[in-house]
């Protein structure tokens, strides 16, 4: 082997390790609780109480679901660590649901059981006092040791600044920039810094810098790679060694869910792996839309009726609003809404985004926005097939041809059906302005190259969270 690479360190992620201590807590925290309450409410008289087949299944049943509630709690969202009352806060709120959920599910299967959804309760403080504590130490080991991950970054340029700012208004957990290292593309510089924070690094060895460092990734942020740019020979025997090597969409892809749009290449879009959308998957996908969008139906209509109620004692008008909307393949559809707004809105027929506090949404409009009610009437283009349940929100063809003619790439969010909800719709506000839009397109584009059956529940999940928080609404 050879010895000056032997000691570079190997690419890690701690991330993952909160999901399996969740469960992990979750599952252990309710057997123990069922160990010593019976049916009566009593310490149990057999130590082994806890060793029946349901009682196991129900363990791990609950604590599967209550990964899926603490998703859309926010527990998992890569963003800057929280407060440890914010992590016992959500971690209380979501196992205190799931409670809920599994106590009515028990007694509606098994009305004569009683240990399980008297043992359920005396484990939620205990539970969520430990993931508090344990939270902390595994943002430690994410910082530290085996699974810090210490990034350098090649290039000076725009990208390596746009990735550096990025990265410093967005901490990432268990991520830091150790450097930036100037190629031969970058020309001569006396500075010292990028961006007056992120050390530049001279250096003639590309090796010996990544071990001194103890970078075990490195992201090339030079749009610019042929003529000798890169130190190639370098680089290989750094990634033969273990040392992840990724350019700069490939790093926004995996650590940001979107892509940046001035360094997106035409031939990565051509050339990159994703965008599959095969017979099984479409398959799949529209059958569970039929049936979501089905049970919503039937769930939200005492909801809807009285939306629509509210709406008609307000203001004359119609209580269903119409309004065309580019969908799959460019295609033009009519969207369903709950109006929202003053018949006499757009009088003048110039199609406008709506602003913060805009005057023209109703009183009821306010609150049906803010709660999502007013999107519910479009669960039926679901069930048409104009829309899916998850997938980029539709925009208006005046907006379309606007922002195709402004932003690279818009058409693409076209080759899947747009959704009620999206990944740009959990991740980013309101797009009210073309800046907003191009920011958004960035989130739609990742969904479009990734989207799985996985990444819609994860979007549900969270959709729950912006829901209930009322976050992008206008």
């Amino acid at each position: 082997m050879n010895t000056r690479v032997s000691a570079l360190p190997r690419v890690a992620n701690g991330h993952w390790l909160q999901w399996p201590s969740d469960w992990v807590l979750a599952f252990g925290g309710l057997l123990f609780a069922l160990s010593v309450i019976d049916g009566s409410g009593e310490l149990a008289r057999h130590a082994d109480a806890w060793r029946t087949p349901f009682t196991m299944a129900f363990a791990g049943g609950f604590a599967a679901m209550l990964l899926g509630t603490n998703l859309a709690a926010g527990l998992y969202r890569s963003t800057r660590y929280p407060s440890r009352t914010a992590v016992f806060a959500r971690a209380l709120a979501a196992a205190a649901i799931d409670t809920v959920i599994f106590y009515v599910a028990v007694r509606a299967l098994a009305p004569n059981l009683n240990g399980p959804t008297l043992g359920t309760p005396a484990f939620l403080f205990p539970y969520t006092l430990l993931v508090a504590s344990v939270r902390p130490a595994l943002f430690l080991a994410q910082q530290c040791g085996p699974a810090a991950r210490r990034v350098l970054v090649l290039g000076t340029g725009p990208d390596a600044q746009d990735l550096v700012d990025t990265l410093a208004r967005n901490p990432q957990r268990g991520l830091e920039i150790v450097g930036v290292v100037p190629t031969n593309h970058s020309g001569a510089s006396t500075a010292t810094t990028l961006n007056g924070h992120t050390p530049i690094l001279q250096c003639d060895d590309l090796v010996d810098l990544v071990r001194r460092a103890r970078a075990n990734e490195i992201v090339v942020a030079e749009r610019e790679q042929r003529g000798g740019v890169l130190p190639l020979r370098d680089m290989l025997e750094c990634r033969i060694h273990g040392v992840r090597i990724t350019d700069k969409t490939a790093f926004y892809e995996r650590v940001h869910g979107e892509f940046p749009l001035d360094s997106l290449k035409a031939s990565w879009l051509i050339y990159g792996h994703g965008f599959e959308q095969g017979l099984l998957r479409r398959f799949a996908k529209r059958t569970t839309d039929i049936l979501a969008s089905s049970v919503l139906l039937v769930l939200g209509l005492p909801v809807m009726a009285i939306a629509a109620a509210a709406i008609a004692m307000e203001s004359e008008g119609p209580v269903i609003y119409r309004q065309e909307r580019v969908g799959l393949k460019g295609r033009t559809f009519q969207v369903l809404k709950f109006r929202s707004m003053r018949t006499d809105a757009e009088a003048d027929g110039r199609a406008r985004w709506a602003g913060a506090g805009d005057p023209r949404v109703t009183r009821v409009g306010r609150i049906i926005r803010k709660t999502r009610i007013d999107e519910l009437p479009q669960l039926i283009n679901v069930l048409r097939g104009q829309m899916s349940i998850v997938g980029p929100r539709p925009e208006r063809p005046a907006f379309v041809e606007q922002l195709k003619s402004d932003i690279r790439f818009y058409d693409v969010r076209h080759s899947v059906r747009p959704g009620l909800t999206g990944w740009a719709q959990v991740r980013f506000n309101y797009a009210a302005t073309l800046e907003d839009s191009r920011r958004k397109l960035q989130f739609d584009l990742y969904y479009v190259k990734n989207h799985s059956l996985a990444l819609d529940l994860r979007i549900l999940f969270e959709t729950i969270r912006v829901v209930l928080r009322g976050e992008g609404a206008r």
